[in-house]
């Protein structure tokens, strides 16, 4: 099985006055795993239903493998879905749900459809289930058998809603893994929507990142997480620490932003932002990562550290989280990240350092939470 192109041009969407999706172009790579990740009314999934052509667009161009399906049918398209209630046929043995999209399509010989079926079934670790009922199976094997009858026909493109959302973490996480080595073995192609941002970093080459019906950003897991373009992305993927203060002063190498009468930050541009000019006083938002900040005692931080009161600390495994209050913005916190190496190193109520890395931090025009 080796998976098609899609491209999606100038896509849009209405209902009535409302415009669910706008302008919404992009590639996808023929054998690549791209997910729409979005809250909740992002469009995402009224993207996904155009693809599969359950909704005609109001504008715009799909193309899969080349050929432009915009206005095809959806049994034309010859799509493969996966949705989050699996839809499996309740009457049917797993055999059969497998088998159903097969007999449909009229082109395999009865011989041909139990072998294929046998090849799903070993495909997706189910060998042996092959008569047993839906209600006989857990919701992870269900999940599966819904993988391997939407992989059975060989689509060009498998869409994907939302499919892990019924199931519990722990088996959530195993099936993220189950997906992914089933699409790279066979060269699917897919496009995956999403709510949860674990899931969209876990199993995606690269993901679409959608806020109010336009695409925010779209790149690897890794150049979202260490390059956000918007504040949105940045508050988005991941934890993220924000303070605002004013520009001082800003060049294509360093921006100097002002937090307090005697709090200063030099952060250093990130390669991504270094076409970014701000003037003198332009109310800015820096963003930085609990992991790119350290503790220090307070006074053994540097020159270039933020002084803070411990407000809590929380063991979480592998790591200590510190909620820290700003000495001189104490309606500021910040959440600091270190490794859970022995005794937890700081209390509630030390007073601290917070070393910056500042070539971590990003930086971005208040008024863009508002643009977004």
């Amino acid at each position: 099985m080796i998976g098609q192109s899609l491209s999606l041009e100038g896509l849009q969407k209405r209902y009535g006055e409302a415009l669910a999706v706008c302008e919404l172009s992009l590639d996808v790579a023929a054998g690549e795993f791209v997910s729409l990740l979005g809250p909740s009314g992002s469009g995402k999934t009224t993207a996904l239903t155009m693809i599969a052509g359950f909704e005609a667009p109001s504008a715009g161009r799909i193309a899969i493998g080349g050929q432009d399906v915009t206005f095809l049918a959806p049994n034309h398209r010859n799509i493969g879905m996966v949705f989050q209630k699996y839809a499996l046929f309740p009457h049917l043995t797993i055999h059969q749900n497998i088998a159903f999209p097969l007999r449909m399509r009229g082109r395999m010989h009865k011989t041909a459809i139990v072998q294929r079926v046998e090849e799903m079934l070993e495909l997706v670790q189910l060998s042996g289930y092959a008569e047993r009922y839906p209600n006989q199976l857990s919701g992870g094997q269900q999940q599966r058998v819904a993988v391997a009858r939407a992989l059975a026909f060989e689509p060009p493109v498998l869409l994907m809603d939302e499919p892990l959302g019924a199931l519990d973490k722990k088996l959530r996480e195993a099936m993220q893994f189950e997906i992914k080595r089933l699409q790279e073995r066979l060269g699917a192609t897919v496009v995956y929507v999403t709510h949860d941002q674990d899931e969209a970093l876990t199993m995606s080459d690269r993901v679409a990142i959608m806020s109010d019906g336009r695409l925010m950003q779209m790149g690897t897991p890794t150049e979202l997480y260490r390059q956000p373009k918007t504040e949105f992305v940045a508050d988005f993927i991941g934890r993220m620490n924000f303070i605002d203060g004013d520009c001082l002063d800003c060049t294509a190498e360093q921006t100097v932003v002002r937090l307090s009468e005697r709090t200063v930050l030099n952060l250093r541009s990130a390669a991504s932002e270094r076409t970014r000019k701000y003037d003198a006083g332009t109310a800015l938002r820096v963003a930085i990562r609990p992991e790119r900040m350290r503790l220090a005692k307070r006074g053994d931080g540097g020159a270039d550290a933020l002084p803070g009161v411990v407000d809590a600390a929380v063991f979480i495994g592998s790591t200590y989280i510190f909620l820290v209050r700003l000495a001189d913005r104490p309606e500021a916190r910040l959440q600091v990240q270190v490794a859970a190496d022995g005794v937890m190193p700081f209390q509630r109520d030390d007073a601290v350092d917070i070393v910056l890395d500042g070539g971590a931090a990003h930086v971005f025009p208040i008024a863009e939470r508002c643009a977004a």
